[in-house]
């Protein structure tokens, strides 16, 4: 009876376990082709991340989206080996087009001098958030 509950206890715990999942996204329109790394070894419980994967040669117009997860596969090899191994699913979609993201409007800009004081620059910052908060949407600050 108590090896039947053990069972029970071990197989909700294991199903009530959510699946880790994280997604960069960088301004880039993705295109369909996509780098896929299904078992990136990565070690105790991830601390030790899995090797850098290089999509440079394959994603030429830069790289749209990145997204890294633990599926219950990948949990279930982490807890079988204590989490000493913990595999992750790596997926990257290539950027397309151009590898250039549109560029900010001219109201969402800001120039500022390369000659300009500190005072100058922190002043020129504090406006970027006041008018980021107001209009909602980013500021982007260019020093020339």
């Amino acid at each position: 009876m108590k090896k039947s509950l053990l069972s029970i206890a071990i197989v909700a715990v294991l199903l009530t376990t959510s699946c880790y999942h994280a997604r960069v996204e960088t301004g880039l329109q993705p295109s369909s082709k996509v780098v896929e790394k299904t078992f990136a070894s990565s070690w105790i419980y991830g601390l030790v991340p899995p090797n850098t994967i290089k999509a440079a040669m394959e994603c030429t117009e830069g790289v749209a989206v990145v997204e890294t997860k633990l599926s219950f596969l990948n949990q279930l090899v982490g807890a079988i080996t204590w989490g000493i191994y913990t595999p992750m699913h790596i997926t990257i979609t290539c950027a397309s087009g151009s590898g250039m993201a549109a560029a900010p409007a001219a109201d969402e800009q800001m120039l500022v001098e390369n000659t300009a004081t500190e005072q100058e620059k922190v002043a020129a910052f504090e406006q970027a958030v006041k008018t980021s908060a107001e209009r909602n949407k980013p500021v982007y600050v260019y020093f020339q």
